[in-house]
């Protein structure tokens, strides 16, 4: 229900911007001279720019399902011969207690928690195409003891919330962006994205827990969590001890190395249990054809959206309005230039990375905005975009508070990384 009003609200924001533009241009004359507030022919095609943003980001939205395809084919795949081959049982008893106390309406070691924790660990290493069908594959399984079909259950939200908080340990990406854009500080931005991302992953765990009720003080889940955060200050330890260029190469080698040492384990694990591994992996890999199929509606209609929303200039006054706040107050304003990136993270992802790289280019690399940007883009997440094909995969319409608690985590990392950000670079 609440991406329903989202997405309508989308489209009335961007006809409400659209039709004041169109009035300001033309009584230009009238503004010009009595406000200084100058309306160029911009405003007068506003309404062609929305009409064209629709029909772009359908195509887009097609285009993304078609590159998507082949993932969700090959790692569907992957993960039916793991849970023939018995991985997926080893990853859920060695997991199990922490996720038996964070899902309790789950069967114990239920087999979602290997998917699970699959796409969390691609997350946490940077690898989103590995991410997503891996997330689709845990909201199925967590669909089949779902009694409501059409309602999102208390392990989906919880699920999704720490799936879009995003905690990541490798940013891969960002990183190659960096490198691309002949940055002398390409790993700078390396230990500010893993602690704004930890932020942003605990806000999520805890506005989820009020929601649900979960004891996050369970000395298993605080186990668990004390183990995490000890490996994530160990791993930050080690890394401040290499130089930068060791920096860059264990940030590329390292994510794509344990990724494909999972494959083989799967691989090796269904040949020692003598079943036939070939059979297995096409099975799971029609299962991903159809998932990518079927989430085509709901990406489309969210892409066009946000696509409008964006071309109606609406994301433009808001940031314009947000300097000016700030400005106003007499705060350091440098950190608003890398605002739209914060903003459009959890409505695109492509949104996000062009207005990122868009500061590279003005601003160089290197310059507080950019940096900022780059680590506002690892610590949010695309949410409406994940929410989306997530819901739209297991047909959810009702997803209660799952947007609520998944904006909270964004919100919190964008603090956190404005915050953190300041620390480190200025």
């Amino acid at each position: 229900m609440v991406l329903n009003y989202i997405w309508i609200g989308f489209f009335l924001v961007a006809f409400v911007v659209a039709l004041l533009r169109l009035i300001g241009y033309i009584f230009r004359d009238f503004f010009a001279d009595t406000l200084s507030v100058i309306f160029t022919e911009a405003d007068l095609h506003v309404f062609k720019d929305m009409v064209d943003a629709s029909f772009n980001m359908a195509t887009t939205s097609v285009n993304l399902i078609i590159a998507l395809i082949g993932v969700m084919v090959f790692w569907l795949g992957i993960m039916k011969v793991g849970e023939d081959g018995g991985a997926i049982k080893i990853i859920s008893r060695i997991f199990g207690p922490f996720f038996n106390k964070l899902f309790p309406e789950l069967p114990k070691n239920h087999k979602s928690i290997g998917a699970m924790i699959m796409n969390l660990s691609a997350n946490m290493l940077g690898l989103d195409n590995a991410a997503t069908p891996l997330g689709l594959k845990a909201m199925g399984e967590l669909q089949e003891v779902n009694d409501k079909k059409d309602t999102a259950s208390n392990a989906q939200i919880m699920f999704l919330v720490l799936n879009t908080s995003g905690l990541t340990v490798i940013p891969v990406s960002i990183l190659a962006y960096r490198v691309a854009a002949n940055s002398e500080m390409v790993s700078a931005i390396f230990i500010p994205i893993l602690l704004a991302t930890y932020f942003s992953t605990l806000a999520g765990l805890i506005s989820v827990s009020i929601y649900q009720k979960i004891n996050l003080f369970n000395k298993t889940i605080l186990a668990y969590l004390g183990s995490a955060t000890a490996a994530i200050l160990g791993l930050l330890w080690w890394i401040s001890g290499l130089t930068q260029t060791q920096i860059n190469t264990v940030s590329s080698f390292g994510g794509n190395m344990i990724i494909f040492l999972i494959i083989i384990s799967f691989l090796y694990l269904g040949f020692r249990k003598r079943i036939d591994v070939y059979n297995s992996f096409i099975t799971g890999a029609k299962d991903g054809f159809n998932v990518a199929i079927k989430i085509i509606p709901y990406l489309v209609a969210m892409l066009v959206g946000i696509g409008v929303f964006r071309a109606s200039g609406a994301m433009d006054l808001l940031i314009g309005g947000i300097k000016y706040l700030v400005g106003f107050t007499g705060l350091n304003t440098e950190f608003v230039d890398a605002l739209p990136v914060a903003f459009m993270k959890p409505l695109s992802g492509s949104g996000a990375r062009g207005a990122m790289l868009e500061l590279y280019k003005n601003f160089g690399p290197d310059s507080f905005p950019s940096l900022l940007a780059s680590v506002f883009q690892g610590s949010t997440e695309t949410t409406f975009y994940t929410l989306a094909v997530y819901f739209g995969a297991v047909n959810i319409t009702r997803t209660r508070y799952a947007v609520v608690c998944g904006l909270i985590a964004d919100f919190a990392g964008i603090i956190a990384a404005i915050f953190i950000s300041y620390l480190f670079f200025k």
